[in-house]
């Protein structure tokens, strides 16, 4: 089986979420996309402090009637930090016979050199980076982190990266939708409509909840 993993705050998850779920499991041929909302998120401040199970509430909103999304709350039953290579070991021991494949936005691949144990998420799965609007992905031998360049060989025919252990940097290159999070949030605090940025159930969830009302 193929698995994708695709991890966030979700805060809100939104349609472009779905999108790159989508277009990565076409790309990748995969059986699954599992959405893994971050708990405690290392690398930036979650915005507002809303709670895990309210966005995991809004993921599982968002991907129902979905065939092959899945939601896991892996990172809320797990103390400390959500480091994404703790996530993928998790998901490695219980599938070792499956095909891992970490979906990553372009503007985080290229910070991905500052990451807890960067170079361990090389070896232990393939990445399918997605490219984000306003961040276009440089050609692949040169988004690599300097100190990891050298355990990849670069397939030109099918723009991909192939790591020593085997396993593969796909680029997905496409018609991003310009939709944001933080955008979110700012027009639900305002009281403005967010329709046709998410889900309506998730919208309506947000009302319900009043999540985002004094979040900037």
């Amino acid at each position: 089986m193929r698995i994708g993993l695709m991890g966030g705050t979700f805060n809100p998850v939104h349609l472009a979420h779905l999108r790159i779920a989508e277009e990565a499991r076409g790309l990748c041929a995969l059986d699954r996309v599992v959405f893994i909302p971050a708990a405690d998120p290392p690398h930036k401040p979650l915005a507002g402090d809303i709670p895990f199970t309210q966005r995991c509430e809004m993921v599982r909103l968002a991907i129902a009637g979905t065939p092959g999304f899945e939601l896991s709350d892996v990172e809320g039953r797990r103390p400390g930090k959500s480091y994404s290579i703790d996530t993928i070991g998790q998901f490695r021991a219980e599938h070792p016979g499956d095909g891992l494949f970490f979906i990553i936005g372009s503007d985080s691949f290229l910070e991905i050199g500052q990451w807890h144990r960067f170079a361990e998420i090389f070896r232990s799965c393939s990445l399918i980076v997605v490219e984000r609007p306003g961040c276009p992905i440089p050609e692949p031998p040169e988004s690599l982190p300097a100190a990891i360049k050298t355990e990849f060989t670069y397939d030109a025919a099918c723009r991909r990266l192939v790591h020593l252990s085997g396993e593969q940097v796909c680029f997905l290159r496409g018609t991003p939708l310009d939709i944001s999070s933080s955008e979110i949030r700012r027009l639900a605090a305002a009281g403005r409509s967010i329709t046709d940025l998410v889900p309506p159930r998730v919208e309506a969830y947000i009302k319900e909840q009043r999540i985002y009302t004094a979040c900037p």
